[in-house]
C-alpha cells in the first residue's frame, strides 16, 4: 500500500494578514463613544444632568468591551486604539466640558486652564497606560474613567441633592485640578483585574454585593456619588500610609546602620 504523504501548509511570512475587525468588541466601545459625544452635546446646551448620566454609563461599555474581548479573544491593537481614543473623548473631554459649563466658567481663563488640565492629565494618563510593557493588576494613577465619574456624580449631586447652581465655586476649581493631577500621579489604585472571580470567596462579599446593588437602586445620585467619593478617597489614603511605612522602614534600617557603626 502507498502512504499518502500529507504536505504541511508553511505560512507565507510576505503573505499580508486578513483584513477586517472584530464588531463585538469594538461596538460596545463605539457605543460609549456615543454616549461621549451625547454628554458632550448636553453639557453644551445646559442639560447638564443628561451629560453626567451619559459618563456614568459609559462606564459600562467601557468595562464590556474589554471583558468581552478577553473572553472571545479578540483583543487586538486596532480595538486597544479605539478604546483609548474613546476614552479619552468620552472620559477626557465631556467631563471637562461638563464641569466647564456647569461651574467653572465663571472663573475665566483660570476655570478654562483647569479643564484643560484635566483633558491633557487624561491623556497622558492614558498614553502611559498603552505604553506599559509590565501587565498589572493595579493602576498606576487615577483611571480616567474615575476621574470622570466623579465630575459627573458631583454635578448630579450638586443638582438633584443640593439643588445649587455654583457661582466662582473654590472647591469645584481645586477638585478638578485634584483629580487631574491624580491621574498622572504615581499614586495605585485598585482595579477589578486584582479580584480573581474563579477562587471562592467569603459569603459576606456577596451580601455587600446586594447590599451596593440595592443602594444604588434606591438611591442612585448618592450611591454613585458616595462610591466614587470612597473609590478615590481610599486610593489617597492607602497610598499615604504605604508612604508612611516606608518611611518607618527606611528609619529603623538607618538606625540599625548606625548601631553596628
Amino acid at each position: 500500500m502507498l502512504r499518502v504523504r500529507r504536505i504541511k501548509k508553511f505560512r507565507d511570512p510576505d503573505r499580508k494578514p486578513a483584513k477586517g475587525v472584530y464588531i463585538l468588541p469594538n461596538a460596545l466601545t463605539l457605543c460609549g463613544l456615543f454616549l461621549g459625544f451625547y454628554a458632550i452635546l448636553s453639557a453644551i446646551n445646559g442639560k447638564f444632568i443628561h451629560a453626567a448620566w451619559a459618563i456614568i454609563l459609559a462606564n459600562i461599555f467601557d468595562g464590556l468591551d474589554g471583558l468581552v474581548a478577553r473572553l472571545t479573544k479578540t483583543t487586538t491593537k486596532f480595538g486597544i486604539e479605539l478604546d483609548s481614543l474613546s476614552d479619552l473623548v468620552t472620559f477626557g473631554v465631556a467631563p471637562s466640558i461638563l464641569m466647564y459649563k456647569f461651574a467653572l466658567d465663571d472663573f475665566s481663563r483660570i476655570g478654562f486652564a483647569v479643564c484643560f488640565l484635566f483633558v491633557a492629565c487624561g491623556a497622558l494618563r492614558l498614553a502611559r497606560f498603552n505604553v506599559q510593557t509590565s501587565v498589572l493588576k493595579s493602576f498606576k494613577g487615577l483611571p480616567i474613567p474615575g476621574a470622570a465619574t466623579m465630575v459627573a456624580a458631583i454635578t448630579i449631586f450638586y443638582i438633584e441633592i443640593l439643588n445649587l447652581q455654583p457661582e466662582k465655586d473654590i472647591f469645584l476649581l481645586c477638585l478638578t485640578g485634584l483629580l487631574a493631577l491624580l491621574m498622572i500621579s504615581t499614586l495605585k489604585f485598585h482595579g477589578l483585574k486584582e479580584i480573581d472571580f474563579r477562587e471562592k470567596k467569603p459569603g459576606w462579599i456577596l451580601l455587600i454585593f446586594i447590599f451596593i446593588l440595592f443602594f444604588i437602586f434606591i438611591l442612585p445620585s448618592i450611591a454613585i456619588f458616595t462610591l466614587v467619593s470612597l473609590y478615590v478617597l481610599s486610593g489617597i489614603i492607602e497610598n499615604i500610609i504605604i508612604l508612611i511605612k516606608q518611611k518607618r522602614q527606611k528609619s529603623e534600617v538607618q538606625d540599625e546602620k548606625n548601631k553596628n557603626i
